[in-house]
């Protein structure tokens, strides 16, 4: 059961790879639309303006549509054949589902207590899905619906039929099915969503009244979680549905940008969300534990050390993605992470407690799109105030990692023992071993490892290897950072000394499930890994 949770976790977090090109360019065209910070130039009635605004609807285009994007992702992760097959199902079932709705509303939306007449938005609980008024199911209704298009999808899509009835073969019998199916879910969600929404707004009040003490459970359990791969089911009803705002935050925050852009009021007073804080730990905990590292290393490793962690770190500051750099002392030291966890709550109650409010989820690029640049103007002390808490915190992340790594000799980076590392073959090995080897290798896989011409191929064949060849995988996905897969004969898999020296930054083990801790370029690793398979 752990590991279905964690497959369809890591399939929810698909969408969200699209929301950092998306929230840049939302950032920037705000910025060029603020007469605040351009003065003339963004005249309404101006080229400039109608330029950028242009943009700012393209730009706008993934966070109108979450809920389509949540259906569409889903089966992308958990599909088990024919992967773009199951993506038009999904899309095409969810749209029966909401136009199903829709109808059920209009004649007898007063019986559930919706009034269809009222406008979209607010307090309505109705939203546009695809041009659909429709009830505002969020993304548990497009989670929903989606998990059970890939159900239908994996179990009946090889389903034969006399020649006859070819036609309804594949997708359409998938189809088919979903839509006997969503006429009863519909009528389910009218008669259960709207008391849904209504305990949803409750919990808003709860969570925005919880202050401090709400923010420090939510950073705590959406950091701590990590290794499990359970802290999407923490973030994604705060970022992506309606757990605090309407819309998430990830929705609200720039759309209201422009008000908070425009007014010298405090921004906590405007905003008085801290659930989008855990970039303080992504920006300045990275900077405190790679200096950590490299200062607990031994002195003829910290070369080796500084080429690890200088880039892993660089990719938490700038992007945000800090999985590389925690699973590099993870499983050596777990003490560390649950310190880390610790340190990571509690920056972000301390900045919420000083009015650090915001889009701080990401990294660097995140902060100055949506935050420093537009606001900087108004809310320069309340940066100014991050920044300093950000360094103190650092500097407490570098003091206790190296106090503990050293009281406890932790065998983080560069302090590792000189013992016998296990074998790990090169490229050429790998080639050639492959070509001597006797068996049932496939023409297509031998054509793909000699056309195995990059870092990424190379990884791929080497973690493929290391997890017992291509006879010992049952099945493969990934998430953003973290090859998924699930394992025949986990007692034949190879230490973690070979995964990390094959490029990964390290490996969990839950029984049959393994996951190899890639990091960015996981999503081309993977194909590769598919095309050796």
């Amino acid at each position: 059961m752990m590991k279905k949770i964690q497959r369809f976790g890591g399939a929810m977090f698909t969408p969200t790879l699209l929301f950092a090109f998306a929230g840049i360019a939302v950032g920037f065209s705000i910025l060029f639309k603020n007469t605040e910070v351009m003065g003339s130039l963004a005249d309404p009635s101006g080229n400039w303006y109608k330029v950028w605004d242009v943009i700012a609807s393209g730009s706008w285009a993934i966070f109108n549509q979450l809920p389509l994007l949540f259906v569409i992702g889903l089966p992308v992760g958990l599909a088990t054949k024919q992967n773009a097959r199951a993506c038009l199902e999904a899309l095409v079932i969810y749209l029966t589902f909401n136009y199903f709705l829709s109808s059920i509303l209009t004649y007898w939306g007063a019986s559930f207590g919706v009034n269809m007449k009222m406008e979209v938005g607010n307090s309505s609980g109705l939203t546009m899905i695809a041009g659909i008024k429709t009830l505002d199911t969020g993304m548990i209704g497009a989670l929903i619906v989606a998990g059970i298009v890939v159900y239908i999808h994996n179990k009946y899509f090889d389903t034969n039929m006399p020649d006859v009835l070819g036609i309804f073969r594949g997708s359409s019998f998938i189809v088919m099915i979903g839509f006997f199916l969503m006429l009863p879910l519909a009528l389910a969600f009218a008669t259960l969503w709207p008391k849904v929404q209504i305990g949803i707004r409750s919990m808003q009040g709860f969570f925005i009244s919880s202050g401090e003490f709400g923010i420090w459970v939510y950073s705590f359990l959406e950091r701590i979680l990590i290794p499990t791969g359970l802290h999407h089911f923490i973030y994604a009803p705060f970022v992506y549905d309606n757990a605090v705002v309407q819309g998430g935050t990830a929705v609200y925050w720039p759309t209201h940008l422009k008000e908070f852009a425009t007014t010298a009021k405090s921004l906590k007073e405007m905003y008085p969300i801290g659930f989008s804080l855990s970039g303080m730990t992504k920006v300045f905990g990275s900077i405190g534990i790679a200096l950590a590292f490299y200062k607990t290393a031994k002195p003829e490793k910290r070369k080796i050390v500084a080429g690890l962690m200088i880039p892993v770190a660089l990719t938490a500051i700038f992007t945000g993605i800090t999985e590389p750099i925690e699973f590099t002392f993870l499983f050596i030291a777990p003490v560390l992470f649950l310190v880390h966890s610790l340190l990571a709550a509690t920056v972000a109650t301390i900045s919420f407690h000083f009015g650090v409010v915001g889009d701080f989820g990401g990294g660097l690029i995140n902060w100055f799109a949506l935050n420093w640049i537009p606001l900087g103007k108004y809310h320069l002390n309340t940066y100014i105030i991050q920044v300093i808490i950000g360094l103190i915190f650092s500097a407490i992340w570098y003091f206790v990692f190296v106090f503990l790594i050293r009281k406890f000799n932790f065998k983080t980076p560069g302090r590792e023992s000189d013992d016998e590392e296990a074998k790990l073959y090169s490229k050429k090995e790998y080639k050639e071993m492959k070509e001597q080897e006797k068996g049932d290798l496939s023409k297509t896989s031998k054509t793909n490892s000699k056309k195995s011409k990059n870092a990424n191929s190379e990884k791929a064949a080497l973690f493929l290897e290391a997890l017992g060849g291509k006879d010992n995988i049952e099945d493969v996905t990934n998430c953003a950072t973290r090859l998924r897969l699930t394992i025949k004969d986990p007692s034949i898999i190879a230490p973690l000394s070979v995964f990390k020296k094959a490029g990964a930054y390290g490996l969990v083990k839950n029984k049959d499930a393994i996951q190899v801790i890639v990091g960015l370029s996981v999503a081309t690793v993977r194909e590769e890994f598919e095309n050796l398979l």
